[in-house]
């Protein structure tokens, strides 16, 4: 699922069909948000609302992908960065409201857990698929990516996680799920950041070497005269 980075070929978002798919999985994310953290709400599940907040931050992350295509490379780079900067927000959010969970032991209903986690899981395979065709690109189109790969890997173990409560009577596997999503969120940030920073010197690289070239073009003309 490597992307291209720096080889000019690397997809950069501008393709009308990769467009409208983006807007139908925005859609999809932001009402899946309300979804999952009405029915967080409801049952104490840390599980659920942390993978609601996952996605509340791609519906407004997938928004700002969209806005900034056919923008110049060091934009969608900066906008890769914000992305990535947020997923290692999250993490930390899951990673506080998991200790806090711990501390008052509230345990979740492992049936609203698993029958929600299948209906999230749906919802982000069809935007996996959408996107599958587009997982290689800039750091902008591969956040987006990752970020929706990321939903369908934590909706499994949010199922699993639920089926765990309802079997065992205690909230531990919700607790061990919320962690391992806090874990997936970190990586894919840190691998975000990463691309990001690379594009960032390769935009800030060619516009030197232009500067340089011109001034050197420039002096050749003085030169001649």
């Amino acid at each position: 699922m490597s992307a291209s980075c720096g080889h000019s070929h690397t997809f950069d978002g501008m393709d009308p069909t990769y467009k409208r798919r983006l807007v139908t999985v925005i859609a999809i994310n932001a009402v899946m948000f309300a979804v999952e953290m009405i029915a967080g709400q409801i049952s104490g599940s840390q599980a659920l609302q942390a993978d609601s907040m996952d996605f509340f931050a791609d519906a407004l992350t997938y928004g700002l992908s969209l806005w900034v295509i056919g923008m110049p490379l060091i934009i969608r780079a900066r906008a890769a960065l914000v992305k990535g900067l947020s997923l290692a927000v999250i993490a930390l959010w899951v990673s506080g409201s998991t200790v806090w969970h711990v501390l008052f032991l509230n345990e979740p209903s492992g049936q609203v857990m698993s029958s929600i986690g299948v209906l999230a899981f749906v919802a982000n395979l069809v935007s996996v698929l959408l996107l599958m065709a587009y997982k290689d690109g800039d750091s902008n189109i591969r956040s987006v990516w990752l970020c929706s790969r990321n939903d369908a890997i934590g909706n499994v173990v949010v199922v699993l996680a639920g089926f765990g409560v309802w079997g065992t009577g205690t909230p531990l596997p919700d607790l061990a799920v919320a962690a391992i999503m806090a874990s997936l969120f970190l990586w894919s940030s840190i691998q975000i950041l990463g691309q990001s920073f690379a594009e960032m010197r390769e935009a800030r690289s060619g516009e030197a070497h232009g500067h340089d070239h011109a001034n050197h073009d420039h002096s050749r003309h003085d030169h001649a005269h």
